[in-house]
């Protein structure tokens, strides 16, 4: 269902958040759904299913405009991004259901538990690379069908977050591309095209299933689309191949931060 909430005055504060969300999370490879989804419900009080659909509208525009700005840089390897989105289309599909079926306070404490989850698995693989890179142990490269495989799995399980949580499903997708050791450039571009297309398909779905509050979706975008499109130019400027560890540490940070918070709330 859409509809149209009435204004209030707090919201004057969504385009400066709405801004900060779409540039920092071009720059990471999301479209800023996993800290839409705990603003809207720990600063703004927004119920937790219409907070769910309400981001992943807020979440699209972002995702269309990083996308296109990392792809005229030649950010984005099309081949292994089509293989997540394709796995995470079944996905978003089969999450988009599972919001019907959950109370507030259900889908708060999932999103907290998965946010911790997801971190700490992030941080454990980028100790066990540097590691073996301070042991001068060599990684063996990652053979076509292990990357398939991989990028069916972590697609999967992306699709399956966008739609139940509304969160892009970021991580499970960065995770998967960081184990295929691509460059770091190449991983944001990427991870933004996969969750843009699994974006727009629990949506879809949500638009069946799900309230989608228009008016925080106006001033949320009015500072998303500016804050997108700002991201890939600051990138496309920067060296940052060997910053992937301490980007990985900081991402992971964040996530345990409003895991916590969403589930204490």
């Amino acid at each position: 269902m859409i509809f149209h909430s009435a204004f209030e005055y707090s919201y004057i504060w969504l385009p400066l958040i709405g801004f900060i969300i779409g540039f920092f999370a071009s720059m990471v490879g999301g479209g800023g759904g996993f800290f839409f989804l705990p603003a809207l419900i720990l600063f703004f009080k927004v119920p937790a299913q219409i907070a769910v659909a309400t981001s992943l509208a807020a979440t699209l525009p972002v995702c269309i405009v990083g996308s296109f700005g990392h792809y005229r840089n030649g950010n984005i390897d099309v081949r292994m991004g089509l293989v997540f989105a394709l796995a995470g289309i079944i996905g978003a599909l089969s999450g988009a259901s599972l919001t019907s079926l959950m109370t507030s306070k259900q889908l708060k404490t999932s999103f907290g538990i998965y946010s911790i989850l997801i971190a700490f698995q992030m941080i454990i693989n980028n100790w066990k690379k540097k590691k073996a890179e301070a042991n001068g142990i060599k990684i063996p490269d990652v053979s076509n069908l292990q990357k398939v495989t991989k990028g069916t799995f972590y697609g999967f399980l992306a699709g399956v977050i966008t739609g139940t949580f509304g969160t892009s499903g970021t991580a499970p997708v960065l995770a998967g591309l960081f184990a295929m050791r691509m460059p770091i450039k190449l991983v944001v571009g990427t991870s933004l095209m996969v969750v843009c297309v699994n974006t727009l398909f629990a949506l879809g779905a949500h638009f069946i299933v799900g309230k989608i509050d228009l008016t925080l979706i106006y001033f949320l975008t009015a500072g998303t689309v500016i804050g997108a499109f700002s991201g890939p130019k600051l990138l496309a400027g920067i060296k940052i191949d060997r910053a992937e560890g301490p980007i990985q540490q900081w991402y992971a940070l964040g996530m345990i931060v409003f895991g916590i918070l969403m589930i204490i709330s």
